[in-house]
């Protein structure tokens, strides 16, 4: 009984010490921030402080751009009292679906072998679980496996041959993800790269190279934009976050992944904490653009852990941001060539988002997409840095 006495009072006095512990971790209070773009010559990091909680909506949903025109799909499944990740899921199958969107899915740009793997996430809040796959190939819906490796296995995270062989044993139809168009991308992008992929010293064709690719109108009218997928590949995604009137939270992300990539890379969208993060106490958080630079940070997991202190959305957003350029030592060369947004929701139906570069000069914001329960609209990410030229 002494014993037991000892060893109740150690328990006890443990988990006071935990519990003050971490009253003392998540209460810090962090200085002001005039919430203000920042030019490329004031790079330093800047504390945010938790601004005032704002009236949310619900349900609510959100997507980047890319899914703007299918919100109203995953609106719907909300307002029917349905589950918040089948609600995202409904809009990033269509965005997978459109062979015209390069960045997800069917017709993504490929690897440097041209082959399209794809990487994608879920996470279900209500019930803290999650499944993810990546470098998964021949599966244009890797949003869907990753929820049937949530639901069918004791596993959270399946790659390459694996994942796509998952995926066919639960009645997904293998197929080809290349497109006319990202076909056209990819062999253009091998004829600039490498003098073997263009016509030989014997051809007539000689020093043509990438123009003679483009010899139906058709192809001459997708050269601007090839060009522009050579030069700078993209590096684009859909992410969509969902709650429901009850304060159910879910979200996902999905890509095609960089383009011209080494076969094999995985960015952060199927990596929990990094590309996407839920917890149903605060609510979610997600991000496109360069996955690197957000696997670094954790980025989904520390906007999510900045609302937890009680930060607005956005500006737990613009934390993340911070980071990446802590990470680059505020490099002006570099910070640059890097192109990164967080979304954010928590679990009243607050939503924010941030950019790391506001827009060039003379040109409209970028912008998320937001559906609060009677239309889709655009709104303006907050960026962190302005752009002089």
């Amino acid at each position: 009984m002494k014993d037991w006495s000892r060893r109740k009072f150690f328990l006890t006095s443990l988990a006071g010490g935990i519990a003050a512990g971490t009253q003392r971790l998540f209460g810090t209070t962090l200085s002001n921030s005039n919430g203000k773009g920042h030019s490329a010559d004031e790079l330093e990091l800047m504390p945010l402080a938790p601004q005032g909680t704002s009236k949310g909506t619900r349900p609510l949903i959100i997507s980047s751009s890319n899914g703007f025109s299918h919100l109203d799909k995953g609106m719907d499944v909300l307002k029917k009292g349905g589950d918040t990740l089948d609600a995202v899921l409904a809009v990033v199958t269509q965005v997978e679906d459109d062979p015209n969107d390069t960045s997800v899915g069917y017709g993504g740009l490929p690897n440097e072998e041209g082959e399209v793997e794809l990487d994608a996430q879920v996470m279900h809040g209500p019930t803290r679980r999650a499944g993810a796959v990546g470098g998964i190939r021949k599966i244009k819906n890797p949003s869907l496996v990753a929820k049937a490796v949530m639901e069918h296995t004791d596993h959270i995270f399946l790659v390459g041959e694996g994942a796509t062989r998952f995926a066919i044993a639960h009645g997904f139809q293998p197929m080809d993800l290349m497109t006319d168009r990202s076909r056209l991308a990819w062999l253009a992008w091998k004829e600039k790269t490498s003098a073997n992929w263009a016509p030989g010293l014997d051809s007539p064709d000689w020093k043509g190279a990438v123009g003679e690719l483009f010899d139906t109108p058709e192809k001459i009218a997708l050269k601007e934009w090839v060009m522009e997928v050579i030069t700078h590949p993209p590096m684009g995604t859909i992410n969509c976050l969902a709650v429901n009137e009850k304060g159910e939270v879910s979200g996902t992300t999905t890509t095609s992944g960089a383009a011209w990539k080494i076969p094999g890379r995985v960015g952060d969208s199927p990596i929990i904490g990094a590309g996407n993060y839920v917890d149903g106490d605060v609510g979610a958080a997600g991000s496109t653009g360069r996955g690197e630079e957000n696997i670094r940070i954790c980025g989904g997991h520390t906007v999510v852990e900045m609302m937890r202190k009680g930060m607005s959305p956005t500006d737990a957003c613009l934390e993340a941001l911070q980071r990446v350029v802590r990470n680059f030592n505020s490099d002006k060369t570099r910070l640059p060539l890097v192109d990164i947004i967080f979304y954010a929701l928590n679990k009243d139906g607050v939503h924010g988002g941030a950019t790391l570069w506001g827009p060039q000069p003379g040109r409209n914001p970028t912008t998320y997409a937001v559906h609060d329960g009677t239309q889709a609209q655009h709104v303006p990410l907050k960026p962190l840095l302005d752009r002089k030229t």
